[in-house]
């Protein structure tokens, strides 16, 4: 009853979520900038708040029941791994989170290695800064393709949906946070990477130097690319000299929402 109930009002709950989130994040970037940002600001925040208004609609119009629903369909029928085998509730959920959290690394991992995937993921690098604002921006297609690996993955392992939805907010909050500006003591940075990304660890992802772009895949817990040896520690040129985003587009153009919504067509 209880997981019902949660899925019938899971949109809501994300978004009162998701927006306080957001706003914390971004008043700690405001207020405690870790490098200065490059473009105008309003221009890259209308683009990267469209994406993901367009994000939401695709995903309604799409897909009927979203994770957190296909989890209870799932239980109520006994599909699944954990639930065929009857694990029991605490065991399963805390199971599960740990399991979607390595499966988003390994679909990040894949938007990198596998071209056509990275054909569609790289407008999310072709921001040239890296903020809050840019957790929002990922196309359509991607956000589709994402949601029905993570839809058969509830299934398959049969996830409580509990930890689906505690899941979902807790990677959106945690997306916002590595992806803000915001600058945290180099004590508590060096300390809090051994079990989260943090946003300097995060931004090295965001390099323009290739190999710094192929390592730190995480998106909660780091130690995935600790395990896998795809972390790095610092960028090469340090934060405030690093350059974000693509080499191949340096300009204003990632900033406008026409132009980002066509990158996957773009040789």
């Amino acid at each position: 009853m209880f997981d019902q109930f949660v899925a019938a009002n899971e949109g809501s709950i994300r978004l009162a979520v998701f927006i306080t989130l957001f706003v914390i994040f971004a008043l700690s970037e405001w207020l405690r900038p870790r490098r200065p940002l490059t473009a105008a600001k309003t221009t890259r925040w209308f683009t990267n708040w469209t994406i993901v208004v367009l994000d939401s609609l695709v995903v309604r119009l799409t897909f009927p029941m979203v994770a957190v629903g296909v989890a209870v369909w799932a239980e109520n029928n006994g599909y699944g791994l954990l639930n065929m085998l009857g694990v029991s509730f605490v065991p399963a959920a805390i199971f599960s989170f740990f399991f979607l959290d390595f499966s988003i690394w390994l679909s990040h991992l894949a938007s990198h290695k596998i071209p056509l995937f990275w054909r569609i993921h790289r407008m999310h690098h072709s921001d040239v800064d890296i903020d809050v604002s840019t957790a929002l921006r990922f196309h359509p297609i991607e956000i589709v393709l994402s949601m029905l690996f993570k839809m058969l993955v509830v299934v398959a392992l049969g996830a409580p949906a509990i930890s689906v939805i505690l899941f979902e907010i807790v990677l959106n909050g945690g997306a916002m946070f590595n992806h803000s500006n915001t600058k945290l003591p180099l004590w508590l940075d060096r300390y809090l990477r051994w079990f989260i990304v943090t946003p300097d660890m995060h931004r090295v992802h965001h390099s323009i130097i290739h190999n710094e772009t192929d390592s730190n895949y995480g998106f909660n817990f780091s130690f995935w690319d600790r395990m896998f040896g795809t972390y790095i520690d610092q960028p090469e040129k340090g934060h405030d000299d690093m350059t974000i985003g693509l080499p191949e587009w340096q300009s204003k153009k990632p900033t406008r929402l026409d132009w980002s919504l066509m990158v996957p067509f773009r040789k």
